[in-house]
């Protein structure tokens, strides 16, 4: 598994470095680690971020990780107000050139790809071997960014890298209003996954079968798992992403079913909201006991 993505820094005050690094592919790579995926990671970073002691974890995790240098990496100041999210842009970020993979990558079988600020281009689609299962998180592509300017979101559009995608996963904070379900499905090549998440209202999994590419899509609705007194959401997302594209790519996971698959990105995701940073980012454990616990609740999963 190759994950591709330049590390954000997030602006945190409780930090003594005054940020944290963050960024899908941080939170992606860790995940699809812990999850006991082989996990190679090619990870743009800036001067400062070079040094962060997160690119330790991910390896301390398994990844084997190749540092690409950024002039300008990717920092963002995160503001949680009772109307959602307000995202100031500090810093944007250079692209990454699928040059800078290791040869020995080139023929993996699974990606995810996992921009933040627009860093991964349209030649990803034609890097990656055309039998390979890829994942994209989406909302890096969606971002209208300035330094200094609260991020605006930015209209879906065909691209190359999405339709490419077989599992593509979007926060629906991240899609403008009035973008229909349908629209997005448009931008997908037939069969791909969709998985449209809506924090602790849980979200949907969409898929057009490549066999009525034009017909209505099928949808699963998938409930929210309870989580602690929530610390940080930041990496919610990237975390259910990479633990569904783990649940594919390994059925032992979760037994091989699309809607134990779900429950298990679902819950991957309650937990990392517990803690700051990558420090909640779980492995199989505890997404175990978090399973075995809704179900006590009294939910089918």
């Amino acid at each position: 598994m190759v994950v591709v993505g330049a590390a954000a820094r997030d602006v945190a005050p409780d930090d003594p470095r005054g940020w944290r690094l963050g960024g899908g592919v941080t939170y992606g790579a860790l995940t699809l680690a812990r999850l006991g995926l082989r996990t190679a990671c090619l990870i743009g970073l800036d001067g400062p971020a070079a040094e962060a002691r997160e690119v330790d974890v991910l390896r301390a995790a398994g990844a084997e990780v190749v540092a690409q240098p950024l002039e300008r990496g990717p920092v963002f100041h995160n503001q949680e107000t009772a109307a959602g999210r307000v995202q100031r842009c500090l810093s944007l970020s250079d692209v990454l050139r699928p040059a800078a993979l290791p040869e020995a990558w080139r023929s993996a079988g699974a990606w995810l790809l996992a921009p933040v600020a627009d860093e991964v281009d349209e030649a990803w689609a034609a890097a990656i071997p055309r039998a390979a299962v890829v994942g994209l998180g989406w909302q890096g592509l969606l971002r209208h960014l300035s330094p200094g300017a609260v991020v605006r979101r930015r209209a879906p559009a065909a691209s190359a890298v999405v339709r490419r995608a077989d599992i593509v996963g979007v926060s629906a904070a991240d899609v403008e209003a009035g973008t229909s379900l349908g629209e997005l499905l448009d931008l997908l090549r037939p069969g791909a996954v969709l998985a449209v998440t809506m924090g602790d209202r849980g979200g949907w999994l969409a898929v057009r079968e490549a066999a009525d590419a034009a017909g209505p899509p099928r949808l699963v609705r998938y409930p929210a798992i309870p989580a602690g007194p929530p610390v940080d959401p930041t990496g919610a997302g990237d975390v259910f992403l990479a633990a569904l594209l783990a649940a594919r790519l390994e059925p032992r996971l979760a037994g091989g079913r699309s809607r134990r698959n779900l429950f298990l990105a679902a819950a991957a995701a309650s937990l990392v909201v517990e803690e700051p940073g990558l420090a909640g980012v779980p492995g199989v454990a505890a997404i175990a006991d978090r399973l075995a616990e809704f179900r006590r609740l009294g939910a089918p999963t």
